[in-house]
């Protein structure tokens, strides 16, 4: 063997492996058996705008076998180059076509660009979905609190799911109608006693309106008691007025000290006015007597008031005894 028909066998076969990458003939194959009509130019052009083969083709057998006729090259083609999940699409359309759901191409597509899984949607629509809401906290009429727990069974509603709400909006709207239902009771036992009284109260106001979800049901999975709501408040607000109260007794024997303080202190200004009134005396005296406004005699009769004046003071003192 030469170099020559080295180089040519070479060549060749590399001749040879672009072909089949950019013609997938077995592809090609594989579609004409299946009863998919697509020619190799076509699966050509797909490699050149960059759209796997193999994910067009074998979604449309799948397609062609499940007898979908409005699945079509190009609209694959679209949406793969939209970003979407062209086998997600595809498995979603023959499991709607199965099940008798209405599920066109075009809704699909939409709702697998909008990034929900309408594959999981569709499977949804035939086998509802329970879901466990959280621990909802409320209060009945006579003060007792309940904590109730819900199990909310729900089917996709396709036609609201693109631009529809998920699953924690139905969750919101659920623990909202437990607690306004339970709040309206007139007491706690009425709720224990009858649980299923919440579940119809809640279903009956269209909590799945705008929503992505039917609810077909809601089940009360739990209802507990908690505290005494009601006992607690009267008890804080008890302790709150006797705090109150005790304030404003602070504040008035507050202000009672400071009026005593006062009038201590009017008290010991009015003997210091008296002490110096009093000091004051012998100089007015002396000063009589130079001025000859007061006699000696006069001046008698004054000391023996003050000492009759003392000692009827002293008489009526009490005796202490020793």
């Amino acid at each position: 063997m030469t170099t020559l028909t080295i180089v040519l066998a070479v060549a060749l076969f590399i001749l040879l492996i672009i072909f089949f990458y950019y013609v997938p003939f077995w592809l090609w194959l594989s579609a004409r058996v299946s009863g998919v009509k697509i020619s190799l130019v076509q699966l050509f052009l797909m490699r050149l705008r960059k759209v796997p083969p193999s994910t067009i083709i074998n979604a449309m057998i799948e397609a062609h076998k499940a007898g979908l006729r409005e699945v079509r090259r190009d609209d694959l083609e679209a949406h793969y180059l939209a970003g979407g999940h062209v086998a997600r699409v595809v498995h979603a359309l023959v499991s709607a076509a199965k099940a008798n759901i209405d599920l066109p191409f075009q809704m699909a597509t939409a709702i697998d660009l909008a990034g929900r899984d309408v594959f999981e949607a569709v499977q949804m629509s035939v086998n509802p979905k329970v879901i466990d809401t959280p621990v909802v906290s409320s209060v009945a009429k006579d003060g007792i609190q309940l904590l109730a727990k819900a199990r909310v069974t729900v089917r996709a509603n396709i036609k609201q799911l693109v631009g529809g709400a998920g699953e924690e909006t139905v969750l919101a709207r659920v623990g909202e109608g437990i607690v306004s239902s339970i709040g309206s009771s007139e007491s706690h036992k009425l709720v224990l006693e009858n649980p299923d009284s919440i579940s119809k109260l809640v279903l009956s106001k269209g909590l799945d309106a705008g929503t992505a979800f039917e609810i077909l049901s809601i089940d009360i999975a739990d209802v507990d008691v908690g505290k005494n709501i009601g006992a607690n408040l009267q008890i804080d607000q008890a302790e709150a007025d006797k705090n109150i109260a005790q304030a404003k007794a602070e504040e008035r024997r507050a202000m009672a000290v400071a009026a005593e303080q006062e009038m201590k202190a009017k008290a010991q200004e009015a003997r210091a006015r008296v002490i110096e009134a009093e000091a004051e005396v012998p100089l007015a005296m002396a000063e009589a007597f130079r001025n000859g406004n007061l006699g000696i005699m006069d001046y008698y009769k004054m000391k023996n008031i003050v000492a009759d004046t003392s000692m009827r003071e002293n008489i009526a003192k009490p005796s202490v005894q020793k």
